[in-house]
């Protein structure tokens, strides 16, 4: 009798793929989905910039993002991005791994996402087409209580990244603790859910080891922003603007 049983409760269970950025919403949403005996993590999924190496939007160097999987026990799988990637050219990369994924019998995608109404809605629908479901497992929970359960657990992340319009150079490689957050503006989202702030994460409940790193230098970069006209009809108003972010360089010690 237990042969059976064992094979039922192994068929309930929801093989999944975690959308890893490697940030601190990520390891806490990691933490949580494992608590939940009807998930099993299997992959990681990262974007990753080809052209410089490293994360999508955080500038984590590839060697370290290898280091989190090998210590979390999760196999790696990334998203092989250009320099800007057009939508059309992201979500047909995008398409080709959730097939991929979808052929390898997942069925569910675990993401960190906390408020982002839109942001959700896109991903639902994008996975509903390939026959994969979303799941939040932050979803709609006060970002001051996941920050306090985050520290709570004993993780352990650093600013890598900061979006100037909101954070100045000097919140840039300050490690997230009780004093960081006491010293975030006003108006800033504890979590830096509206991209005021991006981590990596080295240590933590999540981990087998700490992932050992030393800082580099902090240089600041510049992206033009979104234009409201288009091509064909270009907004004649619409002049072009920058966003600025600083990021701290994150080496591997040797």
């Amino acid at each position: 009798m237990t042969q059976p049983v064992q094979q039922m409760v192994a068929n309930t269970v929801k093989q999944s793929f975690m959308n890893w950025s490697g940030g601190k919403d990520s390891a806490l949403c990691l933490h949580r989905i494992k608590q939940d005996t009807a998930f099993h993590i299997d992959a990681l999924l990262t974007s990753v910039n080809t052209v410089h190496n490293r994360v999508s939007m955080h500038g984590v160097r590839r060697s370290l993002l290898q280091e989190q999987a090998a210590s979390l026990n999760i196999p790696l799988h990334t998203l092989e991005l250009p320099e800007m990637p057009g939508m059309a050219e992201y979500e047909s990369i995008m398409t080709h791994q959730l097939n991929a994924f979808k052929s390898k019998g997942y069925t569910h995608s675990v993401f960190g996402d906390i408020f982002l109404e839109d942001l959700r809605a896109w991903r639902e629908i994008k996975l509903e087409a390939i026959g994969l479901n979303a799941v939040f497992p932050l979803w709609n929970i006060p970002t001051d209580q996941l920050m306090e359960e985050f520290l709570d657990l004993g993780f352990k992340a650093i600013v890598v990244c900061v979006n100037d319009r909101y954070l100045d150079k000097s919140f840039c490689g300050r490690l997230i603790d009780g004093s960081f957050v006491r010293d975030l503006p006003p108006g800033v989202d504890v979590c830096g859910e509206n991209g005021e702030y991006h981590s990596f994460v080295f240590d933590g409940p999540v981990f087998n080891y700490p992932v050992t790193f030393t800082k580099g230098e902090t240089v600041r970069r510049t992206y033009e922003a979104p234009r409201t006209g288009t091509t064909l009809n270009p907004d004649p108003m619409d002049k072009p603007s920058e966003y600025g972010f600083y990021f701290c360089d994150l080496l591997n010690e040797v």
